[in-house]
């Protein structure tokens, strides 16, 4: 999961591309980068940390020109300290190229031997997004056979690259002195929207990875770059766009409306509160239905994603809604930080428990998922040294068992507490008193009532239906020996950060 944007404007683009990363910094708090391009020179400052970290005001000055791209880093591929990997990545051939990436290639390596034996390109990083620049680069030079390029042969290019990669991808991407590009994956699975600024003599676009970027930076929400689908837009301003892929579904992350998008989002024409809302109106049901007899007297939400969730099943139920955990605003998202003691650690750090709200009650504790258990286990014992009669768990979504390949750190079966274990299991892991699990159907339908055109999900890392169809359990174990052996070897933590201009030639 990883956080884009692309501009096209009619003033300077560097703190529109900063307010906007801020907007998506949810998505990635590992590293972060803006390419801006100016004319035929790009000027580039990336580095480790939050956005707010990485970028001072010198930085920003040297962010020249009205066009560029950001990109908000959390790692699934290669390593989580290298400033290396930071991006956007550039190329300098064909016309010089900066490119974001949010999602996962599964087929990489793969490419990675392609690019090097038969394009005679080199990758310099273990990173699947300069992979793919790679890739783009060498369809790009392919199609245009070294001539000046135009957007039907952009768009070639485009073809080329859903021919050649496999997974989830959502880009952004600029030409140096052509334009700025962005495209989706064929099976549509992270997202991508674009919205544009009108007046009479211009228009000004934005692509994010959320329509939150649009909605705060002034941009009106046009609709999502659907699934194969490229748009380019050059330095004037003119919006072109083309379906590049033969075959396409709309299959979106499900992922993305239990945790991972914030709720203030739109996402393939749904809001994503509004689906958290339907997430906690399934549950009521299924505890209306089937667990009469827990004797529930107050409903407590995990801060921050669940609150949607937890507020409509207390209403569907009855029973009074308190917060009971106040969150350290200044803590990272433990779910995507690297490193399991790290995980740990930081829950205590990131949540206090009000024992007001506890003691001497039967706590129904709701939250949007339970995936290693690390937070759940820990939260479930501050409950119950915040004084909790008895403790009930509820998870917005079904229990995760598998693991996610499309660009969600889930890359390991032996980290998922669901793996092999069954809700009775679970539960005496994590040290609930009763534990509920959303059903999957119940999940998909509450995002697809909002959008009936949406009937596919990918919803791999709790049914194992992986929709790409070249994932293997071979290939699987190749992913977990090679997360394994990166836990083992020893991360830098350089600070380091980049700044380049760099003026290509026609």
């Amino acid at each position: 999961m990883c956080g884009i944007l692309g501009i096209v404007a009619k003033s300077p683009a560097n703190q529109l591309l900063y307010d906007g990363l801020l907007m998506l910094q949810h998505r990635g708090q590992d590293a972060g980068g803006i390419v801006t391009a100016q004319g035929n020179t790009f000027h580039m400052h990336k580095g480790m940390g939050l956005v707010r970290d990485v970028f001072r005001t010198r930085n920003m000055r040297a962010l020249l020109g009205n066009m560029g791209i950001g990109h908000v880093r959390y790692p699934t591929a290669g390593s989580s300290k290298s400033s290396a990997e930071a991006q956007p990545f550039y190329v300098n051939s064909p016309f010089g190229i900066v490119l974001g990436h949010n999602g996962n290639l599964t087929n990489a390596e793969q490419l990675n031997q392609e690019l090097f034996r038969t394009d005679l390109r080199h990758v310099n990083t273990h990173s699947d997004s300069e992979v793919l620049l790679n890739v783009l680069a060498h369809e790009l030079q392919e199609s245009t056979g070294n001539c000046h390029l135009d957007p039907d042969i952009i768009f070639a290019a485009v073809r080329g690259v859903h021919r050649r990669c496999e997974g989830a991808y959502a880009v952004v991407a600029m030409i140096a002195g052509y334009g700025l590009l962005a495209f989706r994956d064929p099976h549509g699975i992270r997202p991508l929207v674009f919205g544009k600024i009108e007046s009479e003599k211009s228009s000004e676009y934005l692509v994010a990875s959320e329509s939150v970027a649009l909605d705060t930076l002034g941009f009106q929400l046009i609709r999502d770059i659907a699934p194969g689908e490229a748009i380019f837009i050059d330095e004037a301003g003119n919006f072109f766009s083309k379906q590049c892929a033969s075959e396409t579904a709309l299959n979106p992350c499900i992922f993305e409306y239990v945790y991972l998008a914030r709720p203030d989002s739109m996402i393939d024409g749904v809001s994503v509160y509004e689906t958290r809302l339907n997430m906690g109106v399934s549950l009521a049901e299924k505890i209306k239905r089937s667990m009469r007899h827990l004797d529930i007297d107050v409903v407590i939400p995990i801060p921050d994603s669940s609150r949607p969730s937890a507020l409509q099943l207390a209403n569907k139920l009855g029973v009074d809604f308190r917060e009971g955990f106040i969150k350290n605003r200044y803590v990272g998202r433990t779910f995507i930080m690297p490193g399991q003691q790290l995980r740990k650690k930081s829950v205590r750090q990131k949540l206090n428990a009000m024992s007001i709200e506890f003691k001497g009650k039967n706590v129904l504790l709701v939250d949007d998922s339970i995936v290693r258990g690390t937070t759940s286990r820990e939260i479930v014992q501050m409950a119950r040294d915040a004084g909790a009669n008895k403790i009930y768990f509820a998870s917005a979504s079904p229990p995760v068992r598998f693991p996610n390949v499309y660009g969600i750190d889930m890359p390991t079966r032996q980290e998922l507490i669901a793996t092999e274990r069954d809700t009775e299991e679970i539960c005496h892991e994590i040290g609930a008193d009763h534990l509920i699990f959303q059903d999957l159907d119940a999940l998909t339908h509450a995002v697809s009532k909002i959008n009936r055109n949406l009937t596919c999900f990918e919803t791999s890392c709790f049914n194992g239906h992986y929709i790409t169809g070249n994932v293997t359990p071979e290939y699987l174990d190749t992913l977990e020996v090679k997360r394994n052996s990166e836990q083992v070897a020893p991360q830098s933590t350089s600070k380091t950060q980049l700044d380049f201009s760099l003026t290509v030639s026609d």
